[in-house]
């Protein structure tokens, strides 16, 4: 059945069911003309929104519809878990095609159904409208976070470590891969093209870096280069990288050789891994967890401005931001 059989208020019927994950939260939510809910006493709202357009930012021959609505999530929570907070409803707005299929739309809301059940999100509204170049998909979401704990950019200092969560690299080089003929025949191929279609927020990691002081923090969507000059610039200092701390996957290794590629390159550059980049006081850097792959220090904040990348055998040259840009 196509959209155009539905019919808009056919298809609303088809996705309210699931979509609300914290009922005592909510007041009024799908259904009404706009939604309602109680926030926590005492804490920040938060608030950010992301949009994403075929062929600008998704292939639908190399995503499934679920894969395409987990991802569209994500992409906002990793936002809300840079903040420290915590993400608490969504709205979804999309621009579809009248000869979509109905069972089209139902998948890419179960895909985004999934990772609200994982991280207590409820799906309150939005709006859908018919669009005549591809879809296009708007989330918007709002979450919370103790005044006392709220990160921004802005706030590294002189002697702060910058430290990144997880491994970097992986999703561009997924990208890459997926436009290759054959990259289902490397068993290293996989993470990487999952790293890239089914990224997971760092949310709770983001909200136990606000609590032990985190001075500032980014989630990597642009690449590591274009989100450390943002620190810097925000910050008003000088954000220093260790080319040989940045942590990359085996498999990232692997691929680059393959392709005939820098594998640091692709973590610098690629952006779409949604870890986290933040800056910490060194005696708080000390009290996080050192278990092996979830922390690395990659480098340190100074006097100054810009971000420098140094490497073991020779001195720090200027990072430019080359990561993803839309006008550029």
């Amino acid at each position: 059945m196509k959209l155009n059989e539905v019919g808009e208020f056919g298809l609303i019927d088809l996705i309210k069911e699931g979509a609300v994950v914290d009922p005592a939260s909510l007041v009024a939510g799908i259904g009404d003309d706009a939604a309602a809910y109680i926030p926590s006493p005492g804490k920040l709202e938060l608030l950010t929104t992301d949009m994403l357009v075929e062929k600008v930012h998704f292939d639908l021959t190399t995503t499934s519809p679920w894969q395409l609505g987990y991802k569209a999530v994500a992409v906002n929570l990793s936002d809300i878990a840079a903040m420290g907070g915590r993400p608490r409803h969504i709205i979804v707005s999309l621009g579809l095609p009248a000869d979509v299929a109905v069972e089209f739309v139902v998948n890419l809301y179960n895909g985004m159904k999934e990772i609200c059940r994982e991280f207590g999100v409820n799906i309150v509204g939005g709006d859908t409208v018919a669009s005549p170049h591809g879809l296009v998909i708007n989330v918007a979401v709002t979450g919370e976070v103790e005044p006392t704990a709220i990160v921004k950019r802005s706030g590294a200092k002189p002697g702060d470590v910058v430290v990144v969560t997880g491994t970097l690299g992986g999703s561009a080089c997924g990208l890459e891969l997926l436009s290759r003929r054959g990259w289902e025949d490397y068993d290293f191929a996989w993470p990487l093209v999952m790293a890239h279609l089914t990224p997971r927020p760092q949310v709770s990691i983001g909200q136990k870096l606000a609590a032990l002081g985190a001075t500032s923090a980014d989630d990597i969507s642009d690449g590591l280069a274009s989100e450390a000059n943002e620190l810097a610039k925000a910050s008003g200092v000088r954000v220093r990288l260790y080319a040989e701390k940045i942590p990359l996957a085996p498999e990232l290794e692997q691929a680059a050789q393959m392709l005939g590629k820098r594998a640091l390159d692709y973590a610098l550059f690629g952006g779409e891994d949604y870890q986290l980049v933040f800056t910490i006081g060194p005696e708080r850097f000390a009290g996080l967890p050192q278990d092996a792959g979830r922390f690395t220090a990659v480098g340190e904040v100074t006097e100054g401005e810009g971000a420098t990348l140094a490497y073991q055998a020779g001195k720090a040259v200027k990072l430019k931001p080359k990561g993803y840009n839309h006008f550029r």
